[in-house]
């Protein structure tokens, strides 16, 4: 009897280990916002013809929500949350608090690497046009 109920229990642990929903690492969270930023930041400085663009920091990540989906036969994260920026000005510092974010990451095949994706445009014909960027 006993040993009935270990291997329940050991199927059980199994099975909570195979479909337990990957958790994204604040950490990877916060290096695809600060691409997602620098790329803005870089569009942004040349409209506005910067010669130096200012630099930020991105501090308090909060995860509030992930939501899992395949894009391109490849499994892709949406996360959702908040975050703490500090904007280094020339003459001063600007920091905004609990600003949303959603960034989009995908994981690779080798399941070494992953890449922020970004939706560039939709359309009825063609659906959703993504472009990928590896994070760092």
């Amino acid at each position: 009897m006993m040993r009935l109920i270990l291997i329940a229990i050991l199927l059980g642990l199994l099975t909570a280990c195979g479909t337990a929903r990957m958790e994204l690492s604040s950490k990877l969270v916060q290096r695809a916002l600060a691409l997602q930023l620098s790329q803005t930041q870089q569009h942004l400085s040349q409209q506005l013809q910067l010669s130096v663009p200012p630099r930020f920091e991105i501090n308090q990540l909060a995860i509030a929500q992930q939501q899992r989906f395949v894009l391109q036969d490849l499994p892709t994260y949406r996360v959702r949350g908040t975050y703490d920026l500090t904007i280094q000005l020339p003459t001063r510092q600007v920091t905004q608090q609990h600003n949303p974010f959603e960034v989009y990451l995908q994981r690779q095949k080798e399941g070494k690497t992953w890449r922020l994706a970004v939706p560039q445009s939709t359309s009825k014909e063609t659906g959703t046009v993504w472009r990928t960027y590896l994070i760092d």
